[in-house]
């Protein structure tokens, strides 16, 4: 069965048992605000992370030993690494806000299925079923 988008944009989706399940304009309000909260936390995050990478980089002294240099060398790769991971979650955040807008949220991009709801109440972010999720692990 293809995911089909009502009038209101939400998508129509199986239950697990089959049952069409579908999105109220309620339950999508609900996981926009859940998905901008986050994307306002993770903005925060990235603008802390940024300020402490960039003192960071103001306070290396000169003298240090070489443990110290590489134990500050490691955070500072660490923090970094925290914040591309911030940045492609606000990223992903925002793709889901733009498939609810676009009436196509709740619908695999690879094989056009409708990802179950239980799915993307547990992971809202979700672009992909559960077997095509699988299918693109296993390789």
């Amino acid at each position: 069965m293809a995911a089909t988008v009502r009038a209101d944009n939400s998508p129509v989706a199986p239950s697990q048992d089959g049952a069409v399940v579908t999105w109220s304009a309620e339950e999508l309000k609900e996981v926009r605000g859940q998905l901008t909260a986050e994307i306002h936390e993770l903005t925060a995050e990235i603008a802390k992370a940024e300020t402490e990478i960039a003192s960071s980089d103001v306070t290396d002294g000169a003298g240090d030993d070489q443990a110290d240099a590489g134990a500050r060398t490691y955070e500072r790769e660490r923090e970094i690494a925290l914040t591309l991971n911030s940045r492609d979650l606000v990223a992903q955040n925002e793709r889901a806000i733009a498939r609810i807008d676009a009436g196509t949220y709740g619908v695999c991009e690879s094989c056009h299925q409708p990802i179950g709801k239980e799915r993307l109440q547990a992971f809202p972010r979700a672009t992909l079923c559960v077997a095509c999720k699988q299918r693109e692990e296993r390789r």
